[in-house]
Order: structure tokens, then sequence, then C-alpha cells
């Protein structure tokens, strides 16, 4: 072991400590003292993370063993952690793009009391820290604990400002829709647990253990595993939490969607891909349901007003396309996509924080337009963040995008043709959003006109940084095809097995020629449509369906909220209050009542005493003589 490796229990606990420091003193430092522990530990963790890479990059990965987690006569489960490829790539994504986060938050929430500000800062760097324990785990029960830590952080975020109910509805919403899917997680370690007696990486994927387990096991894991991947990362039926999650402040939106959380499900399985590579049934579900999600989502955001709605909807769509390679066995392209799919969408949401602050709150595009003149920094970095998302060649998206579409391409036709129109769906609704907020006239009140300003640098300075990684992240997976070795591919390699869809050169180019031209085309297509932008009258037909997101909340509402609450209100008001307490209760009242008539026997008049006993005495006399043989 390096001697890096001797410091990797710091990646996690610089961010917990900032967490304690900050919840425990929030009422003693101010907001200068807040953001610099909250924003510091995370950049410590990624330097130390920075390093742990370097030297797993050498080929010196590692599972470190601190104490035995649970120590039972048919268990043993450790507290270890496994750095290797995956997780040290992953810790960079979390730690790095969460200190711009963190930095980016010290100006977005600066008229928060110092109070609230540390306590924000607080449960951030708890949010991190559970994220972090989760990649770094060396085993599915440490995993799983960083898995339910990071959804009792979102409860925590985007219930932030709890005074609004909607908000705190929607914190709540993402809590049990995640509850449902963290069900089939456990599910699948106690699987794993009957059938091996162990949970740990290294024994779970070993030949030895993988021979004892069956087809049906295999398939069932699987299938488990996936439903918890399709709580945290938003894929149907259990997606409906992220667009909501939107209540929660504009950085936090970011945290979730681009570095922590949502990309949880995809390293589960990408971890796990030894087993679901074993699991033909459970992949090609993961394939329909991750196109399903991926063309549902991009369907709505065509038709959504609110700037992180579009956003929101966004990433559910990518998500989808993540699954999409997860599905068809091509997992390096699903991390490659994670990576990029960091820079530009924390980018994005960055931006449309930046674009929030200027307009004093308002987040709706329609009272936007021609803010480009005013918030430049602002404009073109979004702007490369939409050529990104479009996967425009030479930018990190069009790598990323393009290997998936291979991929599906050589898995199967139909599923090419269906990812490649969400792909193009992608790039209208992005570039949609982007020539309303930005080009045109300025329609919103006179008084956000005078107050639209470009943001402070420790806003902007996140924004350009993203901007950057935006346009080169994609180059650590160039192809062979255009030149290069695919990097990425080679350093994961020991850790993640993809798939094999061998295409040549001719079939690569033309399909990227093909993707390229129709995404030019549908950005051509978004700017006729919206260069002269005016606010419409509401839709009508199959518009209204998109802008009210295919009623998809009212179904669940009526179907099963509504039912649930009626049942509810029959247990409580009739099984509770009028059966368990009316039981309790009724025999409270018959003691009373009894005693109430027992107590006139002693009326204290001596005449009544004998009459009763010689009534006694007679009844006793007829017992005896007519009752006894």
């Amino acid at each position: 072991m390096t001697n890096i490796f001797k410091l990797i229990w710091l990646i996690p606990i610089l961010p917990l400590i900032g967490f304690m420091l900050n919840g425990l003193g929030r009422k003693a430092f101010s907001k200068g003292v807040s953001g610099f522990i909250g924003t510091g530990v995370v950049l410590a963790s990624f330097v130390i993370s920075l390093f742990v890479f370097l030297d797993v990059k050498n080929g010196n990965a590692h599972t470190v063993h601190y104490f035995d987690f649970l120590h039972l006569t048919a268990y043993k489960i450790g507290f270890d952690f496994k750095i290797d490829q995956l997780s040290s790539l992953f810790l960079l994504i979390i730690t790095g793009v969460g200190f711009l986060i963190h930095l980016y938050s010290t100006a977005y929430m600066h008229e928060e009391d110092s109070k609230d500000f540390a306590k924000y800062f607080s449960y951030l760097n708890l949010f991190v820290f559970s994220m972090l324990l989760l990649v770094m785990g060396g085993n599915f029960v440490i995993m799983f604990i960083g898995w339910e830590g990071v959804g009792l952080c979102s409860y925590l975020l985007i219930g932030y400002w709890f005074k609004n109910n909607d908000y705190t509805n929607a914190a709540k919403k993402a809590f049990i829709m995640n509850r449902i899917g963290d069900l089939g997680f456990l599910l699948a370690v106690f699987w794993l647990l009957a059938k091996l007696g162990t949970v740990s990486y290294d024994e779970v994927f070993s030949a030895a253990s993988l021979a004892k387990l069956s087809a049906t096991d295999i398939t069932g894991i699987t299938l488990l595993l996936f439903v918890g991947a399709t709580g945290k990362s938003a894929q149907i039926p259990l997606y409906t939490w992220l667009p909501d999650a939107m209540a929660g402040p504009t950085p936090v939106s970011a945290l979730i969607h681009a570095a922590t959380m949502v990309t949880a499900g995809i390293y589960m399985i990408a971890r796990s891909n030894v087993l679901f590579s074993m699991a033909e049934h459970t992949q090609t579900i993961i394939t329909i349901v991750g196109l399903a999600t991926a063309l549902f989502a991009a369907s709505i955001a065509i038709k959504q007003n609110d700037i992180k709605k579009v956003l929101a909807y966004s990433t559910v769509s990518q998500l989808g396309f993540m699954f999409i390679a997860l599905g068809t066995g091509n997992y390096v392209a699903a991390v490659f996509h994670v990576l990029t799919h960091a820079f530009f969408k924390a980018l994005m949401f960055l931006g449309s924080g930046s674009v929030i602050h200027a307009m004093g709150g308002e987040q709706d595009i329609r009272r936007m337009g021609g803010l480009h003149k005013h918030m430049k920094i602002t404009s073109i970095t979004f702007f490369i963040g939409c050529l990104a998302i479009a996967g425009i060649p030479g930018l990190s998206g069009f790598f990323s995008k393009d290997e998936i579409l291979a991929g599906a391409y050589g898995h199967s036709k139909l599923i090419y043709s269906l990812t490649l129109f969400a792909a193009l769906l992608t790039a209208f609704y992005m570039f949609r959003l982007y020539i309303i907020t930005f080009t045109g006239k300025f329609r919103g009140t006179t008084v956000q006109e005078h107050h639209l300003h470009e943001s402070p640098w420790a806003m902007t300075v996140p924004l350009i940084i993203l901007a950057i990684l935006s346009v080169i992240g994609g180059y650590v997976g160039v192809p062979e095809s255009l030149g290069g070795h695919h990097e990425l591919a080679a350093f994961l390699g020991p850790v993640v097995k993809s798939a094999q869809h061998h295409l040549n050169h001719n079939t690569e180019y033309i399909l990227m020629a093909l993707s390229t031209g129709l995404v030019l085309l549908s950005i051509l297509f978004a700017w006729t449509r919206f260069k002269n932008y005016k606010v419409e009258a509401e839709s009508t037909g199959f518009g209204r369906i998109l802008q009210n997101k295919w009623y998809v909340d009212e179904i669940y509402n009526a179907v099963i909220l509504n039912p649930l609450k009626g049942l509810s209100n029959f247990f409580s008001n009739v099984i509770e209050k009028k059966g368990i307490d009316g039981v309790v209760n009724g025999a409270g009242k018959a003691v009373n009542y009894g005693s109430r008539q027992l107590r006139w026997l002693q009326s204290g008049q001596v005449g009544a005493y004998i009459l009763l006993m010689v009534i006694g005495i007679l009844c006793l006399f007829i017992v005896q003589l007519f009752f006894n043989n």
C-alpha cells in the first residue's frame, strides 16, 4: 500500500468534519467562515482524490479494511474502502464538481442569514460525504449506507426552504419514492447474503461465487438492484421526484443532477457489471426502461417554461441514455456519459441559477429574453453547455453520446433509431431554452431589466471552468476511428468489461455524420421557430398534454395516492377511532357503568342486607335440592 492510500479515509471524513463544524457552529460562524469551511473541506478532498487517481492510474488499486462493521457467526461484513479505476474516477467527479458548486453557493446563497447559511453548507457537506461513502465502499452494505445518506440529504436540501409547503411536499416525495427503490436494493443484498454469505465485491464477483448462483438468482438479484437504481437515477416509473426536486436552491439542483445522487444507480450497475452481463433478461428490461425514459422526458422538456424544469427533464432523459448504454452492455459508455454530463449539466444548472439571480428569482423563460447583452459570461458558457449536450463534434457530449449511439446500433437498429430521435429532441429543447432566454427582446418588467447584471466572480468562475471541461472533457474517450485510443476505456478496463459491438470505421463515420447532420437540422429548426419568440397562448391538444407532463402526477395521485389517503382515512376514522378506540374506551365505560350500578347494592340499610342474605340462602337451597345429583 502506498502512502497516499493511508490517507484515503480523509476523503470522506473531511466533508463530514465540515458538516459537524458548520452544523454545531452555525450560530457563531459568520458567512465567510461557514463558506470557507464548507468549500475548503471539499477542495481538500478533491486534492487527495487527485493523488489517489494518479496512484491508481499507475496500477495501485487497493481495498482497505478498517474494522468489522458486522461480525456474526454466519456473516462477516467489513468496513472496507475499495479504491480502483471506477471509484477513483467518481471521486474526482464528486469532489471536483462538488467543489465548484460549493464555491458558487457562497455567492448564490449570500442573502441567507448566517445561521441558515451555515446550515445549508453543513447539509451540502453531508451530501458529499454520503456520496463519497457510496462510491468508496468495498461491499454492498457500505454502499447502501451512503445510498441512504444521499437520500436523507436530498430530503434536507430539497426542503431547505421548509416554510413553503410545496417545497416540503417535494422533499417528502423525493424521500418516499427513493424508499421504494431502496427496498429493492436491500432485498438484493439479503439475497446475496443468503446465497453467498458475503456482500464484498471481491468475493461476490469472483468465479467461485458466480458459480454458486443459478440463472434465477442472477436475474432476481440484478432486477432488484435495478429497482434500486430506478429510484435513485429517476427512471420510469420512479422519476417524478426529480423534476420536483427543483424546489431546492439551484446549486442543490446542480449537485443532485450532475455530480451526485442520480449517478448512484449508474455507478452501482457499472460496479456490478459482472452480474448484469450474465442477466440477459435484466439487460433487456434496462434497455427498454432507459429508452422509454429518454423519449418520455425529452418530449416533456419540449413544452416546459420553467428554466429549471427544462433542465430537470433533460437530466431524466440523459439518465435514460446512460441506462440504454448499460442495458446494451456498453458500461464504459455509460460511465463516460456520466463524466461528460456532470460537466455540461452542472454548467447549465449553475448558469440557470445565474439567470435566476439576475432576474430576482424569476424562473419563467417567457418573461426573459435578450439576456446575452447583460450577462455575456453566463450566456456564452450556457451556449457551450447546449452545444455539448446536443452532441456537436469537438465537444464532450459528442464523444460520449456517439459511443452510446454506436453501441445501440450494434445491438439493435430499432433501439439506435429511437435513441437518435431522443438525441434530436435534446438538441431542440435545449436550444429552444437558450434562444428564448438569451436572444431577442427582454420580456420582463422594467424593474427586472433595470437590475439585470452579470453574476459575481464566485459564480462566473465555476461557469468558466465547467465550460472548459464541457469542451475538453470528452477527449479522454476519443475512439480509434477518429485516431484516438479511448484512454477512459483502457483505464476502466480492469473493472468494467463492456460488451463488444464491432463496427467498422466506415460505419462509425456514417453514424457520426448522420447524427451530427440531424442534430444541426434540429438546432436550425429551433432557431427558425423561436428567434422572434413572442409569448404564446396556452397550448392545446397534444401540446397541452406535454405541458402537463403527460398527466403522470395526476395519474399517480388518482391511482395510488388518493386511494391510499382514502384507506388511511378509513383506518384512522373507522378502524382506529370507532374500532380500536371504541373497544378500549368501551371497556372503560363498561367498568364505570357496572361500578355505578353495583354501588347501589351498598345502600347502608340493614333490612336490605338481610333480604339479600335470605335470597342468597334460598338460591343455594334451590341449587342443592334440585340440581345436586
